[in-house]
Parts: structure tokens; sequence; C-alpha cells
């Protein structure tokens, strides 16, 4: 029997297929820092945990396909704390970020159609693409200059008639890469010229270090019907086990569509709604301390990083990752080889490979991605790994 096309195209994991390699280290006993995947560390807030805890109906019933109206209006409030004014109408929960962007591509793509994502994207881009049966157009950016956005003209050049979306994650997942208001307006330009949607992924929102403040898709003046929010709770509370996000845009017909894909899924996970809702009011303080807690882990990589002759890294202005170009040819290789081979007081590291972060063959193969997700001691322990690591690797591999 065959399977489907979907099936055989579907990408693996590049964030999670090494992980066979891991478990076999840890069951010989070795510690493995995991740099790989964007799980944070820090604490789940309290009043989130409470609200499990005090979840007490005698029956756990279906929710509204668009969302509990507590939790809509909840985040009514949440964003425009963000200077987004948005009523419930215009919010559609999800589960998790990752089924709003299945639906959002749904929504506007047909069957072939393309989407053009800046290159290193979030991988599973590449997945949500399969289901939604479209085609990810790559926009290469580079890291010698910091992942930045090529010119507007090597933008247009890759538009064709079977293009509906461009594809905008910002802060990036994995580059860290920080979009500023002209490069978003000058994206949103673009767009309406050629009557495109934007679909912008705003799941490391709180996340945007030196002083550097967030422009979202939906501040652009005279956008409302180009313009796709999605969002998580995911890494803005700690919440990655959660699975709530949501789909906002002020495009009234889009959304009517996006509710049919939501009823067709009956509803988000109820519990999980009310404990997202229990985060909406909490202080700034919350994410203040987090967000220095994260500039530290970040300036700490990137100066383990500069140590390194040979590698090229732009420091990052937001997110929790880095992507790294090492003097190496094989960066999957190097990552295997720590997990077999290379141990420092029976401890050992893994990153991402990055080229399953890009859609041009033969990119990103000397590149990763570190998540820098651990406390600072742990961290720097990995760290002093990775570099030793490296060394090693380069003497014995060439």
């Amino acid at each position: 029997m065959k399977l489907s096309q979907r099936a055989l195209e579907i990408q693996a994991s590049p964030i999670r297929k090494l992980m066979p390699y891991a478990n076999a280290a840890k069951k010989e006993g070795v510690k493995v820092y995991h740099l790989n995947i964007g799980q944070p560390d820090i604490e789940t807030p309290k009043v989130m945990m409470d609200a499990y805890h005090k979840f007490d109906e005698k029956v756990l019933a279906y929710g509204p396909s668009q969302g509990l109206d507590v939790y809509r209006h909840g985040l009514t409030q949440y964003y425009s704390k963000h200077n987004i004014f948005v009523n419930e109408d215009e919010i559609i929960v999800t589960t998790a970020g990752s089924e709003a962007i299945v639906f959002a591509l749904s929504v506007v793509c047909n069957e072939g159609d393309e989407v053009i994502v800046p290159e290193p994207f979030y991988t599973n881009y590449n997945g949500f693409a399969t289901m939604a049966s479209i085609k990810l157009k790559p926009l290469t950016t580079y890291a010698e200059n910091g992942f930045a956005l090529p010119s507007s003209d090597k933008i247009e050049a890759l538009i064709t008639p079977t293009t509906k979306a461009i594809l905008l994650c910002n802060p990036g997942n994995p580059t860290g890469t920080v979009y500023s208001a002209v490069e978003i307006k000058r994206i949103a330009e673009i767009a309406k010229q050629h009557n495109l949607y934007v679909i912008s992924d705003e799941v490391y929102r709180e996340f945007v270090y030196d002083g550097l403040r967030h422009f979202s898709i939906m501040h652009v003046p005279n956008f409302e019907e180009n313009a796709i929010l999605v969002d998580s709770v995911s890494k803005r509370y700690s919440a990655c086990g959660a699975r709530i996000g949501c789909i906002v845009s002020k495009n009234k017909e889009l959304m009517v569509a996006v509710l049919k894909f939501a009823q067709a899924r009956l509803c988000p996970p109820t519990v999980d709604q009310l404990a997202a809702n229990a985060c909406v009011q909490l202080e700034d303080s919350y994410l203040e301390g987090i967000l220095a807690e994260y500039k530290k882990r970040r300036d700490l990589v990137f100066d383990e990083l500069q140590k390194i002759e040979g590698c090229i890294c732009v420091k990052p202005q937001g997110a929790f990752y880095i992507v790294a170009k090492l003097p190496i040819k094989d960066a999957e290789d190097f990552i295997i080889w720590l997990l077999k081979e290379y141990r420092v007081s029976n401890e050992t590291v893994m990153a991402a490979p990055a080229e399953g972060f890009y859609a041009t063959a033969g990119l990103g193969r000397n590149e990763l991605r570190i998540a820098y997700i651990l406390n600072e001691e742990d961290l720097t322990k990995a760290m002093h790994i990775f570099r030793t690591g490296l060394a090693e690797y380069i003497r014995t591999h060439g």
C-alpha cells in the first residue's frame, strides 16, 4: 500500500531528529545540555498553574469553536497594552500558534500557490505548507549581515501570479532577527502593491533587547485587509505544553473563513484557555524580569561564540536563539559527534543543525541554531563543552 504524497514529502524536524543520539548518550549516564529546542527553563507563572488546580467543573464540555468569550476578551486587553486594538470578533483562538499558521495558509492559498518566507525560517513552516498543499518560496538572508531583509527589488522578483502571501517571523526563529517599523512597513507596501497578505508570526513579541521596540503588522496604517497576526502563549509564559494560540485579523471575510476551519476541528482546549487568561493581567515586572534574564543568556552565548576563530555571528536582538556559521563543513555531523563521542566530565551538549531551517538545498550546512533557554550556570557549562568540542572536532576532522 502507498502513502500519500504529503506523507512522503513532509519534513522530519531537524530540531528533534537527532534525539535518538541524545537518548543513547543519556542511557550511558551522560548529561546532555539541550540547546536544540526552544523549551524555556523559566517557571510557568503561578497564576497559570493555579488556574489548572482550581478548575472544578463537573463536565469538561465542548467550548465555542472561536474560543472562550472570557479569553478572547482577555486577549483584547492584552493586545491593547501593545497598541493593537481589536475586538473579540477579530480573534479566533487556536490549538497553539501552529494551528493558527495552518489556518492562515489554508484560507489565503489554493493548492499549489506560493508564499514568500525569509530563510532560514522556523522549520515547521515546511510541515505546515505541506499540510496546506502550498509551496514556500525562500527569500534568502545571510549570517554575515544578521539575516537582514534584502532589497525590495529582490523580494518583488520572487512574486509570481500564484504568490498569495509573505510569511514573517518577528522576532525571528531561528535567527533572533528583529524587523524594524521601517522594514515591516516596506514589506506591507510591497504586499499592498501586489495584493498579497502578510502573515506575521509574533510569538516572540516580548523578547526584544537593546532598547528596541517590537513593531507589529497590526501597527501598519491602512493595512487591515492584508494583515494576519498569529500568536501563541508558549514562549511568553513558558507554557509550551498548554498549546494555546490565536489568529487575529480585521479582515472580516477572512475571519469568517477561518471560523469554518475552527468549527471543523470543534474547539481549542478549554482548561488551557482559562489558564492562559489568568496571565493576561500579569504585572509588567513579570516579563521585564524574564527579558533581563534572556538578555544575560544571549550575551553569554554570543561572547562565547566570538571566541571561536572563523565563527560568523551577528548579535541577535530578539527571541532566544542564535544562528552561528561555523568553520566546519557539516554542522549536523558535528552535533552527532558531540552526542556520540565528546564528553567533558561525562557531559555533552546538543544544538540544532541549521540546514533544516532553509528551503534552498545546500544552504545552512555549516550553521547551527543555539537556543539559550538554560540557566546561567548550565549555559556556561554547555558553551564551554561546545567550544572545546568544536576545537577538538576541527582538529580531528579537518
